[in-house]
């Protein structure tokens, strides 16, 4: 198909005119709507077992860990072998993992280990997702820059984000209903087949091939390209930096469970929605941005919306009621996917083809770093400050890093795309 850039730029649906592209997006579409039916999950499944914030922060330690170490390395595979095939690897062992996750769950059931025996299993379990994780998301987010031509790629990463969005809302909301209504064992059964479809889509892609590899160089050195990269690239370093440290301290996922049930009162289906509402708001914002474009001040607008992210959190954290709650998350959600997008749009257009896996697996470091990582930070704080002036602390630390950012970054502040 012929696309002309006066065209496609007015075209908001110019990227899925493209049948690879498509079938990609679909194919993310279930499969990352099973990754965040696991994760809601298995915090529900934690929390129920130890009623411990720390124990249920520790399971975003476990997948943390793995992912953040591996992803470099990743980053290497990637550029250096054929895309697709890593891709579809990284899929059929986390398949692998959801399925160990199921025969667990049913040996526990019937009483042939305990309570401490499937928490460890479990633990170990994750980390082996992270594993996968490391492999699976850069394998993504280079495919995605690979596909459509690039006048429509600012299209491309806006449907490539509403995608994961829209899978994320998914797997969050029908999670919560799935436990109610057909308990662990069977809400696993159930995230295997989503996986599954999602994997048998992104089969269906073309090969990718290495594109320009150097093969004299050695991994250190491979590795050590992307890192320069990234770090002498101002707007990417700084979209990243802010992104992590806002996630970090700003986020409450890890606590939800807490306010769903000891403070809210709303149980399982509450539990799911509150999940969900940060990705429903966000995929409010990105659905608007992909239609209305930005065009002007970007980075100021980045800035003023991580703000009203923090400004949100603690709203969050001081709220006794479902509804406020609900909306407080919604629009934190909202902010953020202006995050999401600038972020998006900056890392795909400023990296080259030969690049794109190492410079995706730093993205992804930042993006572990910033959710994993925030989760055990959450648990941590709530151990020593308690579940409501944990999550307060995170949304101050979040307005103060905004603050910190306009005056230490005029490059992030002032950028324009």
């Amino acid at each position: 198909m012929n696309f002309t850039t006066t065209t496609n730029k007015k075209n908001a649906f110019a990227a899925l005119q493209l049948p690879e592209f498509r079938n990609l997006m679909l194919g993310r579409l279930f499969f990352i709507a099973a990754l965040r039916m696991l994760g809601t999950l298995v915090l529900w499944w934690v929390y129920n077992l130890t009623h411990d914030a720390l124990q249920v922060s520790l399971i975003g330690l476990a997948e943390f860990v793995p992912a953040f170490l591996l992803s470099l390395y990743a980053g290497h595979v990637i550029d250096k072998s054929e895309k697709k095939k890593v891709l579809l690897i990284a899929a059929s062992s986390y398949i692998i993992a959801i399925v160990a996750l199921l025969l667990i769950g049913m040996l526990h059931e019937q009483k042939n280990i305990s309570n401490t025996q499937l928490l460890q299993s479990i633990y170990i379990i994750i980390f082996f997702t992270g594993i996968c994780r490391a492999f699976s998301g850069p394998s993504f987010g280079t495919i995605v820059g690979l596909i459509p031509p690039k006048e429509i790629m600012p299209n491309a990463i806006t449907w490539n984000q509403t995608t994961w969005l829209v899978a994320s809302v998914t797997g969050h909301a029908i999670v919560g209903f799935l436990i109610v209504y057909f308990g662990i064992i069977d809400s696993l059964k159930i995230i295997i087949l989503f996986a599954s479809f999602g994997l048998i889509m992104m089969s269906l892609i073309k090969k990718k091939p290495p594109i320009l590899h150097n093969e004299k160089k050695n991994t250190l050195q491979s590795v050590t390209e992307g890192l320069q990269f990234v770090f002498k690239t101002k707007e990417v370093l700084g979209a990243l930096m802010l992104d992590l440290f806002a996630v970090l301290f700003g986020g409450a996922v890890a606590m939800i469970p807490f306010f769903a049930n000891d403070i809210l009162k709303v149980g399982a289906k509450g539990f799911g929605w509150l999940n969900a509402a940060t990705d429903i708001g966000t995929i409010i914002s990105v659905a608007l941005l992909t239609i209305f474009p930005m065009k002007t001040n970007q980075g100021k607008k980045l800035l003023f919306a991580v703000a009203g992210f923090g400004i949100c959190i603690i709203v969050f954290a001081l709220s006794k009621n479902f509804v406020l709650s609900f909306i407080a998350i919604l629009l934190s959600g909202v902010l953020d996917g202006v995050s999401v997008v600038i972020r998006g749009v900056i890392v795909q257009l400023k990296t080259p083809n030969e690049m794109r896996g190492r410079v995706m697996s730093v993205n992804s470091m930042f993006i572990n770093s910033s959710n994993e990582l925030g989760q055990f930070e959450s648990g941590l704080a709530a151990k020593y400050l308690g579940n409501i002036a944990s999550v307060v602390f995170g949304g101050c630390m979040t307005l103060g890093i905004v603050i910190f950012t306009w005056f230490k970054a005029p490059k992030l502040r002032d950028m324009k795309y």
